[in-house]
């Protein structure tokens, strides 16, 4: 390793705090110095003990929606910022959020209809508990004040978000200060296959009869339960959740964060059910992983609750102060059109189809790896100690942890969510990049589990 490498890696250990990362850790694992990226790939800084460049399989926390640099987008973010970097987004518009709000208005399910932008993820669930609790207090509906939620869900890390999540890594520490809300056990069906339908939707039921006249809003992952583990289950389900909602007045909050804009093989994971939420949440994909920006679209009705005069009080009063930053918009802008223009969610579909087959042949008859599943381009599966009785691995070994540093210096970035491994990469990859990826998994895992087997 070169000195300056060392120098700016020892400064980053000494000083920098990162996310989600016990820092003790970084004292015997540091971390990787990046400096440029290109498609697919990260490559690493010069005089760097790992391969020169790096497959990011996860599209860097599943924002990086067309790969690192795509030359597009990079000159639609650098042609607004010789026009307009920002503006105070109170009383003032510009021509790019304009534009961008007509092209949500294509791809969003039919019936959202207004759209109120803020910065990141977390802030857009915020927004929408908020804009939710107060909807229902100004239609009279004033006892509705409880949220209820998926176990194992997960939709962000500020205290709103928390106490919406079902993760005690996330949230055990702060419950003090987190909101009483209700939680659903939703399917597991690597695990707990036997529990869907009837059990989950039995479940589901039991909660909105008891607890449906003080429900102001359910709040799920459609589909995807990401950091739960890449937790799928089917548009059924989501459907059924859907109509309890209707069936209690209670209100049906998406959040689409991370699988929204085609992570599904279509735009939304809601269209997979043909429905649409009264609140969806959008954030990482929406700028293909270049700037912060987040939406939170809602419908007719629930717009008009807000609307009154000035001494009636019942407007929206939050805000943010990059709401509607125009740099972010002229991304979301590139990617929509190449999304739409180069048929790409299409693509990523088909290809989809082929990278389920691989993963399920290289590794359905591995005795420690269970839960094969897929969706759009994502896949994932379980390392487990015994296929047969579905025993985990002790949490304290971190195989996922093992893995994830074996793969790093073979040149692929996988980043496990505790033993769960899974691809999550630009919808725009190339077939032999995919198929590299498998073989350094396959590699990884091996080299891995012959230690513990």
């Amino acid at each position: 390793m070169s000195d300056k490498l060392q120098d700016l890696i020892e400064f980053d250990v000494e000083h920098i705090w990162h996310p989600a990362a016990q820092m003790k850790d970084y004292e015997s694992f540091p971390p990787i110095c990046i400096e440029k990226a290109q498609g697919p790939y990260l490559y690493t800084t010069p005089g760097s003990k790992y391969p020169d460049k790096i497959l990011d399989i996860i599209s860097s926390w599943w924002c990086n929606l067309l790969g690192h640099c795509n030359s597009e987008i990079s000159d639609a973010i650098s042609n607004q910022a010789h026009k307009l970097e920002h503006v105070i987004f109170a009383n003032f518009t510009h021509e790019s959020v304009i534009e961008l709000t007509k092209e949500l208005l294509t791809i969003v399910p039919h019936g959202l209809t207004h759209f109120n932008y803020a910065d990141n993820g977390s802030s857009a669930v915020e927004m929408a508990l908020k804009i939710a609790f107060q909807y229902k207090h100004q239609i009279g509906e004033k006892k509705r004040t409880k949220f209820a939620c998926l176990s194992e869900g997960y939709h962000g890390e500020t205290i709103g978000a928390l106490s919406v999540g079902s993760m005690d890594l996330y949230n055990l520490m702060y419950k003090p200060m987190m909101m009483d809300n209700l939680h659903i056990e939703a399917p597991d069906l690597v695990f707990n296959p036997e529990d869907y339908p009837n059990k989950c939707l039995e479940r589901a039921k039991e909660v909105f009869d008891k607890h449906g006249d003080e429900l102001c809003a359910l709040i799920v992952e459609p589909l995807l339960q990401g950091a739960g583990g890449m937790r799928m289950y089917p548009p059924e389900y989501l459907k059924a959740l859907y109509d309890l909602c209707k069936e209690h007045n209670v209100l049906f909050i998406a959040d689409e964060i991370a699988t929204g804009f085609g992570r599904t093989g279509k735009w939304f994971a809601c269209d997979h059910a043909g429905i649409t939420p009264d609140i969806m949440c959008l954030s990482k994909a929406i700028t293909g992983g270049y700037m912060p920006m987040s939406v939170v679209c809602v419908t007719d009705a629930v717009y008009n609750a807000f609307l009154g005069e000035y001494g009636e009080h019942k407007a929206f009063v939050h805000s943010h102060t990059y709401a509607g930053n125009p740099l972010a918009c002229a991304c979301a802008l590139a990617v929509i059109k190449i999304l739409k223009r180069d048929h790409i969610i299409e693509k990523a579909q088909e290809m989809g189809k082929w990278l389920s087959y691989e993963f399920k042949s290289r590794f359905e008859n591995n005795d420690h790896i269970l839960g094969i599943r897929h969706l759009g381009l994502i896949n994932a599966l379980e390392i487990v100690k015994d296929k047969a009785t579905k025993e985990r691995f002790d949490p304290k070994l971190r195989l996922g942890y093992k893995i994830y540093q074996r793969a790093l210096e073979l040149g692929l970035l996988l980043r496990p969510i505790g033993d769960t491994l899974y691809f999550n990469p630009p919808l725009n990859i190339q077939k032999q990049d995919l198929q590299n990826a498998i073989e350094i998994m396959d590699r990884a895992v091996g080299e891995i589990l012959k230690e513990y087997c």
